[in-house]
């Protein structure tokens, strides 16, 4: 895999969105099998759904090709709120994650970040931790189903 390319994801393009969409699939399909949880939301989500989003994106480009996403929404009190990390699973383990949380951080400065992944997403909250965040809650969301949210506050 050659550099990675990080920009902006415009998903009014059917074409980006679709993309995008099967890179997302690819990934939380790895992420159910990880919590045990065949029935997570993201892999029901409509193409129309992810392009109504009111999420703002980047995505990672290897070799011109999409390989990760990341998205988020700043809430009112400048938060910013992770809603989607996917990489696909056949470049797993080779930075592409880290590499969107890093630019993410660079292009919305703020004091606090948030997100939530599977509380037995093992290699998800193994990420988190190296880029700072600490789990500050869990709840259950199904049947046995847990999800762990975590913050990253900025140093003062």
């Amino acid at each position: 895999m050659d550099a990675l390319d990080i920009a902006p994801l415009d998903l009014h393009d059917a074409d980006t969105a679709a993309t995008l969409l099967a890179v997302q699939r690819r990934a939380y399909a790895v992420e159910a099998a990880l919590i045990d949880y065949p029935d997570l939301p993201m892999l029901r989500e409509t193409l129309t759904e992810l392009q109504e989003s009111d999420e703002e994106f980047l995505g990672a480009y290897a070799d011109g090709a999409l390989v990760g996403a990341v998205s988020w929404m700043r809430l009112g009190d400048g938060t910013v709120d992770i809603f989607r990390l996917v990489v696909d699973p056949d470049v797993h383990r080779r930075g592409i994650a880290s590499s969107l949380l890093e630019v993410l951080a660079a292009l919305e400065p703020t004091e606090r970040t948030i997100v939530s992944t599977g509380s037995l997403n093992a290699p998800a909250l193994a990420l988190y931790a190296r880029h700072g965040f600490v789990p500050v809650a869990e709840r259950e969301v199904g049947p046995g189903v847990r999800l762990t949210d975590l913050e990253r506050r900025a140093i003062p």
